[in-house]
């Protein structure tokens, strides 16, 4: 079933249904399992660029394997990560990123991000991305003997996260009862669409059709409504549901870690998708307020009001604070040395400010285009205490001197003999290393050494598990 790039599809009834944005053609699922044949839209220039590793000078992003230590904060925890796409491989990217050993396990048809464009050598830029210093075994998972060989790692596994939709883990034996069977310290974290329970705990769940279903779709195109049109409804072409619930699991997971100290047990730590989409809109009180409300209070905190503005070089800049609210609109006359707008009968308040809001901002756009470039324009903007920021693309802040000093973007091999440059981790810890680290792995390539030194078994014990279809490794030729 072709479900297309990003495009919402309107039904007979006028209701808008959305689809799987960032890969083409999905084919089905079984048990959780999907099977599909996909691509990343990208410009043929983005494409170049990545599949020749194109980047700044080796000076300026160093090596992730230059920078592995072993002094991160969860340095010891281990974690067996099954999930697949985004949602749960951020999650225990995270994880790995703070030093926990995390082993991902996947099954002989690979994580679908594997065939992502653009690739090299076999490895997708989108999976490097979520997976760099993960080890990596694969097991076909409809084997008994499969299930065997993972129950007997959960005794030194600390933390098991999961993605499947609910069932799927306890079908293949490996739901929470028979993990904490084996281990009752183990920390099992499951993220689900809708939940585990209630009337949609079977549906399918993906990050557009979850935000459309909690509101958030339909808010963020409402915000940008222009006066006397309709409103077009349009997928959020972000992954924002599986990033969000990503990172409410890793907080979950370092809870229970926490609570684990306390109380010696493990638990099962459970996120729905789409109680993550509420959880995380700050404006669902503004939604689902039912007492008095003024239309001027509406309008003033609509995001789509604040204005982007050009300056003279054409850079656009994009100004915190809405020209129209109290306050705000004074330290905006000052920046402007505009005193008499605060006499001009059509800005003496709130709702007279927001009735002729086109014409404030023609002044404000006006006054923007005196400005040579974006830095100058700030200098001023700040003086009175108004954030700006300018307008870029992730490739222009990626070579900003902001994210060289703040080891932003680092360099992770492509295992070809060039890098893919990623986000680094966010976080600095004044006593522990944090950051990516160390390859992304082909699948299975860690079978033998994770075998080994977890259960113990040989050369000749791993080879029949792989000459029966147990374990699976797919290594470039």
């Amino acid at each position: 079933m072709e479900l297309g790039y990003g495009h919402g599809l309107v039904g007979a009834t006028g209701q808008c249904f959305v689809g799987r944005h960032h890969f083409g053609l999905l084919a089905e699922q079984h048990d959780g399992l999907l099977f599909v044949r996909f691509g990343i839209q990208r410009s043929g220039r983005e494409t170049t660029r990545m599949a020749q590793g194109t980047h700044l000078g080796d000076e300026s992003f160093p090596p992730a394997a230059e920078r592995a230590t072993s002094d991160g904060p969860l340095t010891g925890v281990r974690v067996l990560d099954f999930t697949r796409v985004l949602s749960g491989p951020h999650a225990a990217r995270m994880l790995c990123d703070m030093g926990a050993d995390v082993i991902k396990v996947e099954p002989p048809a690979g994580d679908l991000t594997r065939f992502a464009n653009p690739r090299v050598g076999g490895l997708a830029s989108y999976f490097i991305q979520q997976n760099a210093g993960k080890r990596n075994i694969s097991l076909d998972m409809t084997k008994p003997r499969a299930v065997e060989l993972l129950l007997g790692l959960i005794g030194q596994i600390d933390i098991v996260i999961e993605n499947f939709r609910p069932g799927v883990m306890d079908r293949m034996g490996l739901g929470y009862a028979a993990i904490a069977a084996a281990n009752p310290r183990a920390i099992y974290a499951s993220i689900t669409g809708y939940g585990s329970t209630g009337p949609w705990r079977n549906r399918r769940a993906y990050a557009s059709v979850i935000g459309a279903e909690t509101g958030f779709t339909k808010a963020q195109c409402d915000s940008h409504q222009g006066a006397g049109h309709p409103v077009e409804y349009v997928n959020d072409p972000h992954s924002h549901g599986d990033l969000y619930t990503s990172l409410e699991c890793a907080s979950g997971i370092l809870a229970a870690l926490y609570q684990r100290e306390r109380t010696g047990r493990g638990q099962h730590v459970e996120v729905s998708m789409a109680q993550t989409m509420l959880y995380v809109n700050e404006h669902v009180h503004d939604h689902l307020w039912d007492g008095p409300v003024s239309p001027e209070w509406i309008r003033s905190f609509q995001p789509g009001d604040y204005p982007v503005l050009t300056v003279a070089n054409g850079e656009s800049v994009v100004i915190s604070g809405h020209p129209g609210e109290r306050g705000t609109f004074d330290r905006f006359v000052e920046a402007m040395e505009s005193p008499d707008l605060l006499h001009d009968p059509r800005f003496a308040s709130v709702s007279t400010r927001l009735e002729y809001l086109d014409e404030l901002f023609d002044i404000i756009r006006e006054w923007a285009l005196t400005f040579p470039d974006a830095h100058s324009i700030e200098s001023v903007l700040d003086r009175y205490e108004l954030a700006m920021g300018a307008l870029r693309s992730v490739r222009e802040i990626a070579d900003s001197e902001w994210a060289v000093q703040r080891n932003a973007i680092v360099e992770v091999p492509d295992r070809s003999g060039g890098v893919v440059r990623v986000p680094n981790a966010p976080w600095t810890f004044s006593d522990a290393t944090t950051g990516v680290h160390g390859e992304p792995k082909y699948r299975g390539e860690d079978n033998a050494s994770v075998l080994r030194e977890l259960l113990g078994l040989g050369e000749a014990d791993v080879a029949a598990l792989h000459d029966a279809g147990v374990l699976s490794t797919r290594m470039p030729s």
